[in-house]
């Protein structure tokens, strides 16, 4: 069950699922740290060596950004639209997530729950944290009504694509409740 909602509570939309699906989904990073597949942990970078006598600036914003920062977010927009198409292939969308491949077995256990086919994400905002990473606000709707306003995902490019990143699905996954999908390899 995607997202955890059921449409036929209370013969609405059940705003007190969308807004416990919303309060999961808050927490969702923290619940998918445990799918980083770099293995690097919780551990903080290190410090940034200086030269004695000089001070170190914190990196300018277009520093944290790509290249071309328009044309990003335009793919990303793009890439997450077809991610959550029900009508695009399930190969199709392993081309536009993080490890695609490795996260095969996920990706059809979230698209064959009959409520992933009904899914449709929006990107309203996506704040790039490097030139390779970026923030991802964007709105969930189930069967057309919003399920999750204002939900965070992460974007990572890999080899010149914007892609959702792994850890946005396995967070989905894990709100879904699907405890066999949150138990597959990659998540």
């Amino acid at each position: 069950m995607v997202l955890g909602s059921d449409l036929r509570q209370g013969g609405g939309a059940g705003r007190g699922t969308a807004l416990a699906a919303a309060v999961l989904l808050a927490l969702a990073p923290a619940l998918a740290a445990c799918g980083d597949a770099s293995g690097g942990g919780d551990a903080s970078p290190p410090p940034t060596p200086t030269v004695e006598g000089t001070t170190s600036r914190p990196a300018s914003p277009a520093a944290a950004a790509p290249a071309d920062p328009a044309a990003a977010t335009r793919q990303i927009k793009e890439n997450w639209r077809k991610f959550f198409d029900p009508a695009v292939s399930t190969k199709d969308k392993q081309a536009v997530l993080e490890n695609g491949d490795r996260m095969a077995p996920v990706l059809r256990a979230f698209d064959g729950d009959k409520r992933g086919g009904q899914v449709r994400a929006t990107v309203t905002r996506v704040e790039f944290t490097s030139p390779s990473d970026a923030n991802v606000t964007y709105t969930l709707t189930l069967k057309g009504a919003t399920a999750l306003p204002d939900a965070e995902g992460t974007a990572v490019e890999r080899n010149g694509t914007w892609k959702v990143s792994d850890k946005t699905l396995c967070a989905l996954v894990q709100l879904s409740g699907n405890a066999s999908a949150s138990a597959l390899p990659g998540c």
